[in-house]
């Protein structure tokens, strides 16, 4: 982020384009990016977001989990974590009422929280069997929640959102966060399929280069990747920072340039997609296909049981909007169409484990 002083100079209208430039890359190279991670704040309290704000406090980093509201953080998902929910720059959202608290180990039967802390409690018994309650106490301890998203982040060194795959929602937050956070702190996206670039150009210039992808898994306790996105416009030592404290985290950091879909997406919806033509062709039957990948290949789950783990309509997601990108040479046309029988099961509702239907039947819990 560029210091009061550059911010106004680049604004003046009588430097010229070329003075501009030099004086952005000037100070890209002395980047304020705050290398020091300590605070952490993570927009969204799905699964994703309490799965990131819960390793990051195993980490012993201070969060701030934020969502719009306290039944999204406490008691139900709503807000940014359901598709077509309010904007987060609603004016209900701005003008909410301060509710930041710590998490008690005892808040089990609120499910935001519940998810944490559950899930704590599992590492506990692995990482320190003989203190379990002790370290399930000390992780939750680094962990407060707030519905005011400016005060989430008037004192952080690094926001990770983690809200719905919605470009425009998305863009709105870190348009508004960009206006609220210190100078220093670096933004990141966990988006799985939208470009970071489009997402950090609702930022301001200086602000584009401390921002990056930051792509987890899910669960995100369990699963070791993290891949680390930088745009064109990322600094060094923002890309740096990240890949560093990923490690911290426990994970195992990959980069990427933003492309469609980075390097795991990018392989593995064309791999599903094509699976799904094999069947529309007669080729072979779903679990043919899934017994042949796991025994032949060495996966361990086959692209149908896969599919229907991620939801086809979340496939179908991606997939639709990989081929906006294809119109632009971005990726190949012919492997990101969606095919006709994923469109018509999720018209249908079948969507997979959550809808207890897809390319198998979950109703007798069998699956």
């Amino acid at each position: 982020m560029l210091p009061a002083l550059a911010r106004t100079s680049l604004r003046a209208s009588h430097v010229s384009a070329a003075a501009r430039t030099a004086v952005a890359a000037r100070h890209l190279s002395t980047s304020q990016v705050n290398s020091d991670v300590n605070r952490v704040t993570v927009f969204g309290a799905g699964l994703m977001g309490a799965g990131i704000a819960q390793i990051s406090a195993q980490a012993n980093l201070k969060v701030t989990l934020c969502d719009v509201t306290d039944k999204a953080l406490e008691v139900e998902w709503s807000g940014w974590t359901n598709p077509g929910s309010c904007s987060p720059l609603s004016s209900r959202t701005r003008q909410a009422k301060v509710t930041t608290r710590k998490i008690k180990p005892t808040d089990i039967d609120r499910n935001g929280l519940n998810i944490i802390s559950k899930s704590v409690a599992r590492v506990a018994k692995k990482k320190a069997p003989e203190d379990v309650e002790g370290f399930t106490q000390r992780v939750l301890a680094n962990i407060e929640t707030t519905t005011d998203t400016e005060k989430a982040v008037s004192n952080t060194d690094l926001v990770v959102e983690a809200i719905i795959e919605n470009i425009k929602i998305k863009r709105d937050l870190f348009g508004y966060l960009d206006k609220k956070a210190p100078a220093s702190t670096i933004f990141a996206s966990n988006t799985s399929s939208l470009s970071i670039t489009e997402i950090a150009e609702a930022c301001s210039d200086a602000r584009q280069a401390n921002f990056a992808g930051l792509h987890f898994f899910n669960p995100v306790p369990a699963m070791k990747l993290v891949e680390v996105i930088k745009t064109d416009k990322t600094s060094e030592e923002t890309f740096k920072t990240l890949y560093e404290i990923t490690k911290k985290m426990g994970k195992v950091p990959v980069s990427c340039r933003d492309t469609p879909g980075f390097i795991v997406n990018r392989l593995l919806v064309p791999y599903m997609l094509e699976a799904i033509r094999m069947i529309e062709r007669g080729d072979a039957t779903a679990e043919d296909i899934d017994t042949a990948m796991k025994l032949g290949a060495g996966y361990p789950m086959g692209p149908f049981e896969l599919l229907d783990f991620v939801g086809l309509d979340t496939t179908q997601y991606i997939a639709d909007g990989w081929v906006e990108k294809a119109k632009d040479g971005a990726v190949p046309l012919e492997l990101v169409t969606p095919p006709q029988v994923l469109k018509d099961l999720v018209k249908k509702g079948e969507l997979g484990r959550k809808s207890g239907k897809g390319f198998y039947d979950y109703s007798d819990a069998k699956k």
